[in-house]
């Protein structure tokens, strides 16, 4: 449940929406992709209110939400096959997505025969292909273990700085945000709303060695006490 959430997202950028479980982040990202309708208020994209399934938007889920009986390849082609591209068009999307997310090699196999990080990959590149101009993912790597995720991590953030898309990233993790974005907006406990943005000043591109520094590690505790204190709230 959402009740008077009010974000703005900048073009261009990476930002994380952070919170406890609960709070409306999914549901955030479910309205804002069309694919939950709000009960009042307004979503717009360049001025242009969302109220169903848009074009610019494409939405990674946690549960990859892969075709597991079409190889991968096939997974990638589904956007493009959905909007009526001929074929030989499809093959050379797909696969220059697949190689973008290092996956090329595994285009004739099966999700059943990937890992859980590749297949997340394949979601991603699925989406890309697709050609939105906004990426909105659902704590894509929550189930995956903590060096796939950092993997991962990593090679969201050269996606993100080679397609130059605009990133929303639902997280529930304070260092997956830090790390990713270029703000973080963190939401209380539901009813959700956002009760604080942290601008993130860590130079780019990142690497791992970024998670040490002095900055980054301000900034986790900046955003701890935000949250410790919008949970307080909750129980006042």
């Amino acid at each position: 449940m959402l009740e008077g959430f009010d974000l703005n997202v900048r073009e261009g950028e990476f930002l994380a929406v952070l919170g406890p479980s609960g709070c409306g982040k999914s549901t955030f990202l479910s309205i804002l992709a069309g694919l939950t309708p709000q009960t009042s208020g307004a979503i717009t994209v360049d001025g242009e209110s969302v109220s169903a399934a848009h074009r610019k938007l494409g939405l990674v889920f946690q549960g990859y939400a892969l075709f597991p009986w079409r190889t991968v390849r096939k997974n990638v082609e589904t956007g493009l096959e959905i909007r009526g591209v001929k074929r030989a068009q499809r093959r050379s999307e797909a696969e220059r997505f697949l190689r973008l997310v290092g996956l090329l090699d595994f285009a004739d196999h099966y999700p059943h025969q990937l890992s859980g990080g590749m297949r997340q990959r394949v979601a991603i590149a699925r989406v890309l292909a697709y050609g939105p101009e906004i990426l909105l993912l659902d704590e894509p790597f929550g189930a995956l273990d903590t060096q796939t995720c950092e993997s991962l991590q990593q090679e969201l953030l050269g996606i993100w700085e080679q397609s130059a898309k605009t990133v929303v990233f639902v997280t529930h993790s304070i260092d997956e945000a830090i790390f990713l974005a270029d703000r973080v907006a963190i939401m209380g406990r539901a009813p959700g709303r956002v009760k604080a943005i942290v601008d993130i000043d860590l130079p780019c591109p990142r690497d791992a060695s970024v998670r040490h520094s002095a900055a980054f590690i301000a900034l986790r505790q900046r955003a701890y006490a935000h949250l410790h204190a919008l949970t307080e709230d909750a129980y006042v």
